[in-house]
């Protein structure tokens, strides 16, 4: 049955309805959102990727802050990543194994100003199957396990193509502060130069010297003995034979850096041993939001002379590796330093009790005692590869997130 409505709401049905038709005929007004998350102006990066490789595989384009380089010059982790798919990038040619060149466009969107670096890789292993499309396989930038390239994947960066350095890419502003895109920048990947040699320094950590591995205020240095550690299980295949040693030539002089003057040859790998949050899991002390800056927030500990600096702290143990037994190898019959990478079967790193505000790298400052928790141990090659301990394939953390728990990972060095 059908109803009426009242003459009155007639009326204003009619006004209200010519009312619309009017402000249909009209632009509504726009104004800036006082949300600042969704008043954020941002650019894009954009160019080609350049290749050379008789390799085949997904192309992977990180950016990073030209401040924070990633491993071997620094810690940084990126800020974002783009795929180019291997169909894209190799076309017809994807199932041959001619070197190229071959060139695909790239673009890497919501970049805010600022100053960057690019680098990148082909992942070999995600077209070693032979189906079409390529996926990845020992690839997933969403776990440490899984986010770097392993032996065989082909380097790449957007480089000055006289001398082989990374640029550092500056996204200017316009006259209003608005980021402006930069483009026609080219990422190059070539495998005769910059091929993978060794998988992931994957390693398992026992304590050799020192008992257990709780480190004490005022107490002895431990000494840890680490292998390498075979991982064959789901997502994650690492299969490191050895470590890289090779000593530190940042100049490229052909002579062996000494950057504490101590009358030895710096050496390649580094190690960092760095505390832990104090809640469970794998997040960093004063990196709660895990993009590798340390937060605004945070714990500001006291200096050895009873100062605080005003600022959350990243704090460290001195540590570095014990190298009676590396210089021997890195010597060769007449005398001189062998300059290429050797391989080494196991790697002994001391660790002292002593806790330093690494903050500023160039310039760490003792703290006061030894905060406690838990310290993990990093061990960067100069490859740029990097493995540490723990990690999520340790059981109480795999379980929950799908992969293949390994007793080993789990390793820490506790200050009680």
């Amino acid at each position: 049955m059908s109803r009426t409505l009242p003459s009155w709401k007639q009326s204003l049905g009619g006004v209200l309805a010519a009312s619309l038709l009017v402000a249909g005929c009209e632009s509504p007004t726009v104004v800036p959102t006082a949300d600042g998350r969704q008043n954020i102006h941002t650019a894009r990066i954009e160019g080609s990727l350049v290749v050379q490789s008789r390799s085949r595989g997904n192309a992977v384009v990180f950016i990073y802050d030209a401040d924070r380089p990633p491993p071997p010059q620094g810690t940084g982790r990126p800020i974002a990543f783009t795929v180019v798919p291997a169909e894209q990038l190799f076309g017809p040619a994807l199932g041959t194994d001619a070197p190229g060149p071959f060139t695909a466009p790239f673009s890497l969107s919501l970049v805010a100003a600022g100053r960057y670096t690019l680098r990148g890789f082909i992942d070999v292993d995600s077209c070693r199957s032979g189906a079409t499309p390529c996926h990845f396989s020992d690839f997933n930038p969403w776990y440490g396990v899984t986010s770097e390239p392993n032996q065989g994947d082909v380097g790449g960066a957007a480089v000055d193509p006289t001398t082989g350095i990374p640029l550092t890419l500056e996204v200017g502003v316009d006259q209003e502060g608005h980021p402006l895109p930069l483009t026609n920048v080219t990422v190059s990947f070539s495998q005769a130069s910059a091929q993978v040699p060794v998988d992931r320094p994957a390693f398992q950590a026992s304590v050799i010297v020192g008992g257990d591995a709780v480190l004490t205020a005022g107490g002895p240095p431990k000494v840890l003995r680490l292998v390498p550690q075979n991982i064959e299980g789901g997502a994650v295949e690492q299969r490191p034979k050895a470590f890289l040693v090779s000593y530190v030539d940042a100049n490229r002089d052909g002579v062996p850096d000494d950057a504490n003057r101590d009358g030895f040859g710096d050496l390649w790998p580094r190690v960092v041993v760095r505390k832990l949050a104090d809640s469970p899991g794998l997040l960093e002390d004063n990196d709660l939001d895990r993009n590798g800056i340390l937060d605004a927030n945070g714990t500001d500990y006291p200096h050895a002379d009873g100062t605080r600096d005003g600022q959350p702290d990243l704090v460290v143990l001195a540590a570095a590796l014990v190298p009676d037994a590396l210089y021997p190898a890195l010597t060769d019959e007449a005398g001189n330093p062998r300059m290429t990478p050797v391989p080494v079967a196991e790697l002994h790193i001391g660790v002292q009790a002593v806790a330093l505000d690494a903050r500023d790298p160039a310039a760490p400052a003792r703290l006061e005692g030894l905060p406690k928790g838990r310290y993990s141990v990093v061990l960067i090659q100069s490859t740029g590869q990097t493995w540490r301990v723990p990690n999520e394939l340790a059981p109480a953390i795999a379980t929950g997130i799908g992969l293949t728990g390994v007793e080993s990972q789990a390793f820490v060095l506790e200050a009680p």
